[in-house]
């Protein structure tokens, strides 16, 4: 029997966890780091103190490092890739991109905006917003999706489930597209399979999609018509208040028997930000461009002569429900920025009080 050499061995082992979405950013971490890929793997999904990773050959469970556990940083999350020893997870691998929002329940004075920031994915290639074309329709809140996908720098594409609901489901698609500049819009419906083909289109081999949307859109649905079988429990919708239970209770990666790995996650109720970007240029492109044409360069779009934006409202060009979803969002954001600088200046400030401290002690030792 022929034995195998070292670098075969780890070419086996690269390409098992190349099936996991493992690519070229991550092989030359791998390889400025000297990191051994056989101790690799990645997180199926994250509990409070419980792991469950592969290395694309075994499943197991891990418990967090000591170190891990007390410092409550840089902890994993779906998603991540990370070194395991004997059952434990010593370290996370730096991420490509981090999926993240406002932490419930940790908003600040501020409406809508965040002061905790919760990760929910990492090293995401794409993320579908899934939306029901029933009482869960609401171009606001895919516009707010939207806004935290791109803050995240990562590519949406909106999913609209349910479309066996109405006869012709199309016009929903071009209002979306209207309110969704340069995103692809799929049409689903479990009953006759429409749009699979187009969504496995984002979920080649080695990919990662990542699913968010509210209670009872569709998204574990969404996920067995995908896989081809029941791998994820669903639930009814309220007939009364159109409501949708949490299914799904936690964030797992589903492998594709296609290929790629599929997230689903959680009903999202409050879509708060917890950091800035430009998510909300990206999402409101038509505001921005018509921004362009304002007579003030710092133009807010208020009550400013000249104003183009609020020429467009009156001339239809521009629903005042999108300006003013646009204004709402950009009121949070400032405050999640001003926040942030305000936490630097108070990290800064605490930094130089210890200096300054540190040198009355010489200058008391250099007296005595």
């Amino acid at each position: 029997m022929k034995t195998r050499t070292f670098s075969e061995n780890r070419q086996e082992c690269l390409d098992r966890l190349r099936r996991l979405g493992w690519n070229d950013h991550f092989e030359q971490l791998a390889a400025d780091e000297t990191l051994d890929p056989a101790r690799v793997a990645r997180v199926l999904s994250a509990q409070r103190d419980l792991f469950l990773v592969t290395d694309g050959r075994d499943e197991r469970l891990c418990a967090p490092s000591g170190t891990m556990r007390h410092r409550h940083r840089d902890y994993p999350v779906t998603g991540d890739w990370v070194l395991v020893d004997e059952g434990v997870v010593r370290r996370v691998l730096r991420r490509r991109n981090t999926l993240s929002r406002g932490e419930a329940g940790s908003r600040g004075r501020q409406e809508g905006a965040a002061q905790r920031e919760q990760p929910i994915a990492a090293n995401i290639d794409t993320v579908f917003v899934v939306c029901g074309l029933d009482r869960d329709y609401n171009p606001r809140r895919i516009e707010r999706y939207l806004a935290l996908v791109h803050n995240c720098a990562m590519t949406p594409v909106i999913v609209l489930t349910k479309a066996d609901l109405h006869a012709s489901p199309e016009p929903f698609r071009d209002e979306v597209e209207t309110a969704a500049f340069g995103v692809d819009v799929v049409l689903t419906s479990t009953r006759d399979a429409r749009g699979v083909d187009e969504l496995h289109a984002y979920l080649s081999e080695g990919r990662t999609v990542s699913m968010i949307g509210s209670s009872g859109a569709g998204k574990s649905t969404l996920a067995n018509m995908l896989h081809g079988s029941r791998v994820q429990a669903t639930g009814a919708v309220s007939a009364s208040v159109g409501k949708g239970r949490h299914t799904t209770t936690s964030r797992e990666l589903i492998a594709m028997p296609r290929g790629g790995l599929l997230m689903d996650n959680p009903g999202i109720r409050e879509i708060a930000f917890s950091q800035g970007g430009d998510g909300l240029d990206a999402t409101f492109s038509d505001i921005r461009e018509l921004a362009e044409s304002c007579r003030f360069a710092d133009c807010s779009h208020r009550r400013e002569p000249g104003c183009a934006v609020i020429q467009a409202v009156e001339t239809g060009v521009l629903s005042q429900a999108r300006l003013d979803n646009y204004r709402k969002m950009q009121r949070e954001l400032d405050y999640v920025r001003a926040r942030s600088e305000k936490s630097a200046n108070c990290v800064e400030r605490e930094r130089w009080k210890d200096v300054a401290m540190e040198i009355k002690r010489m200058h008391k030792r250099k007296k005595r």
